[in-house]
């Protein structure tokens, strides 16, 4: 499925609020700071025949406090239910202060002493994820508020 038909097919659902820490589409909550737009990140996974489930394992045991840690807001997750990605494809949303913050998170979590260790362990019996596609997203105007 291309990236293109994987978005118009998500639900407006998809992004109903999860993150306590956002006050509008432009800033953080609390914080008072609305000059950069809060960025969301929509990452698709593609992992290896008969890997979902490891990296699922993973996700929920690690990597979603990890990116908390980093200042990654998990948002939410899926899985497909159709083919052809239904058994291999994760898809989870992200939010980010800003896309210079993103890039900072990204750099931090990917030199994290844990990450580094829970990637290994996880892909002792081989790779998990076979491919990446992530794309930035800026809620639109019209868009409800997240809170």
């Amino acid at each position: 499925m291309k990236r293109r038909t994987l978005l118009q097919s998500l639900p407006a659902v998809a992004l109903l609020p999860t993150s306590a820490w956002l006050d509008s589409p432009q800033g953080i909550a609390g914080s008072g700071l609305s000059t950069t737009p809060v960025v969301y990140e929509l990452r698709v996974y593609h992992t290896y025949e008969g890997k979902l489930d490891d990296l699922l394992r993973r996700f929920r045991d690690h990597t979603t406090k990890l990116f908390e840690k980093h200042g990654m807001k998990n948002v939410a997750y899926w899985t497909p239910t159709d083919e052809p990605l239904k058994g291999k494809t994760l898809v989870y949303i992200l939010a980010h202060p800003s896309r210079d913050a993103a890039t900072a998170n990204w750099q931090s979590f990917r030199d994290d002493p844990d990450w580094q260790s829970v990637r290994e362990k996880s892909e002792a019996n081989g790779k998990i994820v076979e491919k990446v596609d992530s794309t930035f997203l800026l809620l639109t105007d019209f868009s409800p508020k997240l809170s």
